[in-house]
């Protein structure tokens, strides 16, 4: 394979990786905008729905962890088709839930398998793809998180309006059943990695994994780099529309601006990552992100065009954290590692934004006028992690320079 040129399998399995990933996002994104409706037609409180959204989060943390132990011990393609077969089942069920409790259930269900299905196809990435050409390739799968929010949303929405909250979860299923058949039939076993496997159990290899201490620095880092992003997420349409002066109206306008501004960017901000380094691209994506942060944290009543710049930015300083961070992780692990790191990471990544969003919400106030208050504080913390997060990310960068480039 020449440096910048991929194989027709490799492109077929970037398609499959982006669009797994697209499902997957659009699943966990797509509850939150239905609680309009869900909560009447459940008759459940904001409580009660608060607990359904954050069921999926907490349940792919936790199975993530312990689907690790046994990351490494099989073939990663079945282990892609099991967990990915599972959150279809979840995710149909979510869509034929007639209460509130089969629909919690359904959750956490679709969490279960979900939450693996990422770490599996990560994993995949290190196998099939040299470290000089991984920023191109997670620039497109990382895409799904534009590509969710841009299309995604707004068609789920559609089908919810013109029949109901339960219409985006079918529609989900329709669109990932046929990919999941596509893995059954065109995927390649993925298999090298165990004639390295030495660990004699599950347990013995997640205890072996998770306990090395470059390992450890680096999930210290993946728990900094999901706070960063968690902390202001939850809170900001309340904070444009209370603080910012902006229409519930303009809130669509505001997020497709940001969605295809991201879109457009990934790709862009892979290849320039392969180029000039993950490091140097986190770090130039983390100063954008911190002075952006503290900027749009201490607004006042906000033009909307003035916003769409803002944010537009601010998502593009997060999408080049986000694929450089990617790239950079994908060569920590060893070959034999691979899919217990990848797991490890993605629960940590999940349990770390769940308790990020609840720290944020210790944080930020409501005045009796509506205005969020201690917004410029969340700013400052959510600032003080990503510098962290960048030294962290540093430290990690010097010590893979000492080890020899893997032999893919």
């Amino acid at each position: 394979m020449q440096k910048n040129t991929f194989t027709p399998y490799q492109i077929f399995y970037i398609f499959l990786a982006a669009a797994s990933q697209f499902l997957i996002v659009l699943d966990f994104m797509v509850l939150s905008p239905l609680g309009a409706q869900l909560m009447p037609a459940l008759n459940i409180s904001p409580a009660q729905f608060g607990v359904v959204v954050s069921a999926y989060a907490f349940s792919a943390g936790a199975s993530g962890l312990l689907a690790a132990g046994f990351a490494d011990r099989y073939d990663r393609k079945s282990l892609f088709l099991f967990f990915y077969g599972g959150f279809v089942v979840g995710t149909l069920f979510c869509g034929l839930a007639p209460t509130y409790w089969l629909l919690l259930a359904a959750r956490i269900v679709t969490g279960i398998f979900g939450g693996v299905v990422g770490s599996i196809g990560f994993a995949i990435v290190t196998d099939l793809f040299a470290p000089e050409v991984r920023g191109r390739v997670m620039g497109f799968v990382q895409m799904a998180f534009a590509v969710a929010q841009v299309l995604g949303l707004p068609a789920g929405l559609y089908f919810a309006n013109i029949w109901d909250w339960h219409a985006p979860f079918l529609m989900i299923v329709a669109l990932a059943t046929p990919l999941w058949v596509l893995t059954l039939w065109k995927m390649r076993p993925v298999r090298d990695h165990l004639v390295l496997q030495q660990d004699r159990s599950a347990l013995e290899h997640l205890r072996h994994t998770a306990s090395k201490p470059f390992y450890l620095r680096t999930f210290l880092a993946t728990t900094l780099l999901a706070t960063g992003g968690f902390m202001l997420m939850p809170f900001g349409a309340a904070y444009g529309v209370n603080n910012l002066g902006l229409d519930m109206a303009d809130l669509p306008k505001l997020y497709l601006v940001t969605g295809l501004t991201s879109m457009l960017a990934g790709p862009i901000i892979g290849k320039l990552t392969d180029r000039f380094g993950a490091i140097r691209m986190f770090w130039a994506g983390t100063a954008l992100a911190i002075v952006l942060v503290i900027y749009y944290t201490n607004l006042g009543i906000t033009p909307l065009w003035v916003l769409m710049i803002l944010n537009a930015s601010l998502f593009v300083g997060v999408t080049m954290r986000m694929i450089s961070s990617s790239a950079l992780m994908t060569r920590v692990p060893t070959p034999a590692d691979r899919g217990a790191f990848m797991s490890i990471n993605s629960s940590i990544s999940q349990i770390s934004g769940g308790i990020a969003s609840a720290s944020a919400g210790l944080i930020v106030t409501q005045e009796s006028s509506g205005k969020l208050a201690n917004y410029p504080l969340l700013g400052v913390v959510v600032a003080i992690s990503m510098a962290i997060c960048a030294f962290l990310m540093w430290r990690i960068s010097q010590t893979l320079q000492l080890k020899p480039i893997e032999k893919i």
